[in-house]
């Protein structure tokens, strides 16, 4: 599919056209007017360029939340159609990630991929979304972002172009990432991303990336698990859904990270989980030498608490602006200055992890051996001042940029600083003149936006008339404490700023010549980047698990937890939660659950997934034993909502939901099903909740299925694979002793559950009056008699099923058992007694008939 028709890359037309797409738009977007690459309609942004950023503390706290990703998606055409490319780069990170892969009709990979990366835009060819003439996925992709502020532009189809894209990594990407290209040079639709993707990144930027500066990889779909949107939605991996500022979520559950890089890395993980057993024992090896070593975890702790966003200070740096100007300027200084402090790190870490023990944490030694880290750091050291470094303030930090380079370097310099010296002297002076003048305790402030202001503390009523002389201006007052200015000091500022100008401009021109020294080492960077941040997660999963009582995964072919947990619904009730075990094989890959209103279904069902989750990023698991069989997709159907978006009912909106499952889950999947079929009547609900597990059954997926429809548990009659359990509950008489309770226990036992019109009791609960809930009961009791028929299981279908079982678990023991041989012979005589047990006895046939 790779050489499909590629005529849909190329064609040849003259100019760009940048309009934004009306229904993908987001309400709040300003209009900037025609560029020499636009056609002739505006250009509708609604985000400003990211240019100059510096890796300050406030831009660390931004990186969480503010998307700054843009990505480039086409689409093959004729008998290519279904094979799509997409590329990818974070403005806040030098990385261009590629990816091409053949997707069904519904496009989920597409859509998953999307969502994961929340793109600040989405750039897609005029041809996919013209009107009249879109394509199915350009028309998907707008149903899906439509409502948030993800923005999508028509890019004309010239800029689609394979062999430019593949020119461009030849360009720009780092020799030490060069055998991308022999994983890509055939990949003709993620190669036309790529290429509309860097062509628009310099037109919005107004920046080129310095030649061999880039990290370029090409990202298979088939590493990773694959979790849907809805899924993610439905149990809550990164956003909750009843507040999206809350924590309570898996990633608030575990994010105890330090940078910003290690927290994008682990959302990143959450959502998309690996799926190579072995990368993944390789991480808890190093999560349980940090739990085991409370010097390594502590030591590592503090020197990564000490590293700034790596990622988009390498971006910056790798940058070079078309245009000189005083920010463009002032930005290249202070991140050269965050590049020294980030460097001056490496030996630190290198200390803390040098009597590490696991493979990955002295491969991540071995790699800050590196000697360019040194190289780097010497050049910078023979022009920047050894104590020039990183600190808070923004005047403390104006000072750091003034002082930056080492005298005696540019003259000019010299004297340019010596003047602004003297004229934050000269301020100074000036304050302390005025406040003996007044007799008044004024002390020299300054910020950002005003420059050097003069403040003090003091009442009102001190002050001549209750106010400040005449000569004062911009007066505001905060309680006791006035702020204000006067016409010399704003002159003075004036000549402060010019001066400042100068010094910038000159220290720009060193810091120039300086970086193009240092930009065939800079490649190094991205090294430290990944560790840093792989680091801070994996501190992360080990500061989690000390906080609870988590448990090492094991990978087999089974999914067992003994006493597990759900973690989030720990962190809300700061209590350890009633504890379940859950078990399923090959052979018995089909749980049904049953059990009362508010008895704990939901809850268990998204516990068993959020445990594989974090099984498969690397992390300890609630239980007090686990094991996992890898899981390449993660499907759920949760939730009783509508769409009125898209016009969707509830059962709609069901049936979306089990036809995406059916339509891509595989052998290898977990699949969580909370109710289905209960938007339309019992009848079809139960007709259709049979047919979808009749499917389900025939795929070896590990299968979880919570209902009230009752008949359904029969099903396990007709396939052996199929387990029934229930969550139990308990009467209690109330103490007038006139009506009676349920106890919820939340505890799952074996079998369906007992209880009989639980719905009724719930009911009961609420203020419905007494005569309708009577009326309810006489019906209840009326339709049960006539429509309600216990299957029963015949002797041969019980031998039948007692056979199925003895022989997965004796397929179970050859596989995964560890025991000596006497204890295997006791075991193998306990499961022949519990063969013997489950098979009808003679005559037994004829008792029952």
């Amino acid at each position: 599919s790779y050489f499909g028709d590629k005529s849909s890359c190329v064609e040849n037309t003259s100019t760009w056209n940048l309009t934004s797409c009306s229904s993908v738009r987001g309400l709040n977007s300003t209009c900037i007017g025609k560029t020499p690459l636009s056609s002739s309609r505006s250009v509708c942004r609604s985000h400003t360029p990211l240019m100059g950023y510096s890796v300050t503390s406030s831009s660390a706290v931004s990186a969480h939340t503010v998307g700054s990703v843009i990505v480039a998606v086409v689409e093959g055409r004729g008998l290519a159609r279904g094979e799509v490319g997409m590329a990818s780069i974070d403005l806040k990170n030098p990385e261009v990630v590629l990816s091409q892969f053949a997707d069904n009709t519904t496009y989920a990979k597409v859509i998953t991929k999307l969502r994961i990366l929340t793109p600040l835009e989405i750039i897609m060819s005029n041809t996919a979304c013209d009107a009249g003439n879109t394509t199915k996925l350009f028309s998907l992709i707008t149903e899906h972002f439509k409502a948030s502020s993800y923005i999508s532009f028509h890019i004309l189809e010239k800029y689609f172009n394979e062999t430019k894209g593949l020119e461009y990594i030849e360009q720009l990407c780092a020799s030490e990432f060069s055998t991308v290209f022999m994983e890509v040079q055939s990949k003709y639709y993620c190669l036309a991303a790529a290429a509309a993707l860097l062509k628009y990144v310099e037109f919005i930027q107004n920046s080129v990336y310095a030649p061999k500066s880039l990290k370029v990889r090409f990202q298979g779909s088939e590493k990773t698990a694959m979790i849907d949107s809805s899924s993610a939605q439905n149990l809550e991996l990164v956003v909750n859904n009843r507040d999206s500022r809350n924590g309570h979520t898996l990633c608030g559950v575990l994010n105890y990270t330090k940078t910003p890089g290690g927290s994008r890395r682990l959302r990143s993980n959450i959502l998309e989980p690996l799926v190579d057993a072995e990368t993944i024992n390789t991480r808890l090896d190093c999560v349980q030498e940090l739990l085991q070593d409370e010097g390594l975890f502590f030591g590592l702790q503090a020197v990564i608490s000490k590293f700034l966003d790596t990622e988009q200070l390498l971006s910056v740096l790798v940058q070079i602006p078309k245009q000189d100007t005083v920010k463009s300027a002032e930005s290249k200084i202070t991140n050269l200055i965050y590049l020294k402090h980030t460097l001056e790190l490496v030996e630190p870490l290198k200390a803390a992890l040098r009597s590490c023990n696991t493979p990955l944490l002295k491969a991540y030694y071995n790699s800050l051996e590196d000697t360019r880290f040194g190289i780097i750091l010497e050049k910078i050291t023979t022009v920047i001042n050894d104590d020039t470094r990183y600190t808070k303030g923004c005047l403390s930090m104006r000072t750091q940029k003034c002082y930056a380079v080492k005298p005696n370097i540019n003259e000019f310099l010299d004297i340019a600083r010596r003047t602004y010296t003297e004229i934050v002297d000269d301020i100074a002076g000036m304050i302390t003149q005025l406040a003996e003048k007044y007799n008044l305790p004024m002390k020299t402030s300054f910020s950002s936006a005003r420059g050097f202001f003069i403040q003090m503390n003091v009442d009102c009523s001190t002050l001549p008339n209750g106010q400040l002389p005449s000569e004062f201006t911009k007066i505001t007052k905060m309680k006791n404490t006035y702020s204000f200015t006067s016409a010399d000091l704003i002159k003075m500022n004036e000549r402060c700023q010019e001066s400042l100008r100068e010094i910038y401009h000159m220290t720009y021109l060193i810091v120039c010549k300086l970086l193009n020294e240092i930009y065939e080492h800079i490649h190094c960077l991205y090294k430290l980047s990944d560790i840093v941040s792989m680091l801070d997660m994996l501190l992360s999963f080990a500061h989690a698990c000390t906080l609870s009582d988590y448990v090492r995964p094991e990978f087999t072919d089974t999914l067992a937890i003994k006493q597990g947990w759900h973690p989030i619904l720990e962190k809300i009730a700061m209590e350890k939660p009633v504890s379940n075990n859950t078990y399923l094989t090959e052979g018995n890959n089909f749980v049904i659950i049953t059990g009362p209103n508010m008895s704990g279904k939901s809850t268990y069902l998204k516990q068993i997934a959020l445990c594989q989750i974090m099984a498969q990023i690397g992390s300890y698991v609630p239980a007090e034993y686990c094991s996992f069989r890898i899981a390449e997709q993660i499907f759920t159907r949760i939730g009783m909502d509508d769409d009125i978006e898209t016009n969707a009912s509830t059962f709609m909106k069901e049936m979306k939901e089990i036809t995406y499952i059916i339509q891509n889950a595989n052998d290898k999947s977990l699949i969580i099903i909370d109710e289905l079929g209960r938007g339309t009547s019992a009848e079809e609900g139960i007709g259709i909740c049979y047919a979808a597990c009749e499917y389900l059954l025939n795929l070896k997926a590990f299968t979880l299925f919570a209902t009230h429809f009752l008949e359904l548990c029969h099903i396990d009659a007709l396939y052996p694979n199929v387990e029934n359990y229930h969550f139990e509950v308990q009467h209690v008489r109330s103490s007038a002793g006139n009506k009676e309770k349920i106890a919820y226990t939340y505890t799952l036992s074996k079998g369906y559950t007992e209880e009989k019109n639980y719905g009724l009791k719930a009911a009961e609960v609420s203020s419905l009056p007494s005569s309708v809930i009577l009326d309810a009961k006489e019906i209840t009791n009326h339709i049960a008699k006539q429509i309600l028929h216990r299957q029963k299981s015949t002797p041969e279908m019980m031998k039948q099923r007692a056979v199925y079982h003895l022989a997965m678990r004796l397929v179970q023991t050859a596989r995964n058992s560890r025991l000596d041989p006497d204890s295997l012979r006791i075991y193998l005589k306990g499961l022949k007694k519990k063969y013997e047990a489950s098979c009808p006895a003679p005559g037994q046939n004829d008792e029952q008939q």
